[in-house]
């Protein structure tokens, strides 16, 4: 799938410019750190602002495609799977990027999985500290 291939060389080179004629304009970003998703282009790529800043040694290391049902409104939609491993202060992650297409080849849905649990609570604090440093969220009380 062609806009995989563009996704993963944007994310590896962490070229966010690249990244914005990528997703349609109500993306939906399935965090595992959030239960509600991220919606639409602007925030999605704020996200993604913060997240290539802080994960290190960030790489892909393998890929499934097929179709997948999506968690927006249950249709089947071209998906790719895409393996990775990071690292996120000091702590390894494994994790999957689950990508959705629409029938133009643009990302309409992202779902993030990742373990082991005490990396996601790293990754978790740190994201949050973006986005709000990033003025995309407001600071908890």
């Amino acid at each position: 799938m062609e806009t995989a291939d563009r996704f993963r060389a944007a994310v590896e080179k962490r070229d966010l410019a690249a990244l914005d004629d990528l997703f349609t304009d109500d993306v939906r970003f399935y965090s595992p750190v959030k239960f509600t998703p991220f919606e639409g282009r602007p925030m999605v790529l704020g996200l993604f602002g913060v997240l290539l800043r802080t994960f290190e040694d960030f790489r892909y290391i393998g890929r499934f495609d097929g179709t997948a049902e999506t968690s927006t409104d249950g249709s089947e939609a071209p998906s790719e799977i895409l393996l990775f491993r990071a690292t996120v202060g000091g702590k390894e992650i494994h994790g999957i990027d689950l990508l959705h297409f629409d029938e133009s080849g643009r990302i309409k849905e992202f779902t993030v999985m990742v373990r082991p649990q005490s990396a996601l609570r790293t990754l978790s604090e740190a994201v949050l500290a973006g986005l709000v440093a990033d003025g995309l969220v407001p600071e908890p009380s």
